[in-house]
């Protein structure tokens, strides 16, 4: 069949966007997920995202990693609401549905802010944190971070984690609110160019080790610069938004 596609990146993580309100796509047909991911013999991406209507929500948010599993994404969350907007779907604020959960949005020009879920599950461990911001993710501080191998480390500390794994964020403090990251995916299985469930966690883990007093916190990622705001209430993160550029690429269509 030919597909027809959209192309958006928020910060260079960027996805393969796909209009499936008429239920178009394949779902069961797990290897053209990562068909349409490889970045040699197909579009090339960080992941697919399938834009389908729901009954309560403005629409209903399905992302795949390249290796076809399921989970949420932050700034595919943002390049979604972006595409609905494109589509006619919503205006400037939208209340959609996601594998973990319902999430509110406002887009303003090229720039989406998204309500992510309250973060409760915070470990604190020997030398990092561990926080589920919608996926799993691991965060550990390191020195000179444009030199850190960041896959190969990466990879180690992923698999080290029970089934599905961990995402791995290591972060280098730049002054009292700004934090530089650069991020291991699983189910990409390398580095990404930003990651927004990754810096969500950073921010939150940051403030949780008192490494800064903020509720605002600033984040350069390889790909450009992500923010999180948010509220902390007896241990609980609440009323986090991630905040960032969520822009279109480009147009095609595919033989799948």
């Amino acid at each position: 069949m030919n597909l027809i596609f959209f192309k958006y990146q928020g910060t260079g993580n960027d996805f393969v966007m796909i209009d499936n309100r008429t239920k178009i796509f394949p779902k069961e047909k797990t290897d053209i997920i990562s068909q349409l991911c490889d970045r040699h013999f197909g579009i090339g991406a960080d992941g697919v995202i399938l834009i389908e209507n729901d009954d309560d929500f403005d629409f209903k948010m399905i992302y795949y990693n390249p290796d076809a599993s399921e989970t949420f994404c932050g700034n595919g969350g943002r390049c979604a609401v972006a595409f609905a907007k494109q589509l006619g779907i919503i205006d400037s604020k939208t209340h959609f549905l996601a594998i973990d959960g319902e999430h509110f949005a406002e887009i303003n020009n090229s720039i989406v802010s998204l309500k992510m879920i309250d973060v409760e599950e915070i470990k604190i461990q020997e030398n990092s944190v561990f926080a589920y911001t919608g996926t799993q993710h691991h965060v550990e501080m390191v020195n000179e971070l444009k030199d850190f191998p960041v896959y190969e480390k990466g990879k180690e500390i992923r698999y080290s984690y029970a089934e599905p794994g961990s995402n791995v964020n290591f972060v280098e403090q730049l002054n009292n609110d700004t934090f530089k990251v650069r991020t291991y995916e699983k189910g990409v299985e390398n580095e990404t160019l930003a990651c927004g469930t990754g810096v969500t966690a950073v921010a939150v883990a940051m403030h949780k080790t008192n490494k800064t007093k903020r509720n605002h916190i600033y984040l350069p990622v390889e790909g450009g610069n992500l923010e999180v705001s948010f509220k902390e209430e007896n241990g609980i993160y609440n009323n986090i938004f991630l905040i960032g550029p969520a822009q279109f690429v480009f147009k095609g269509n595919i033989s799948i």
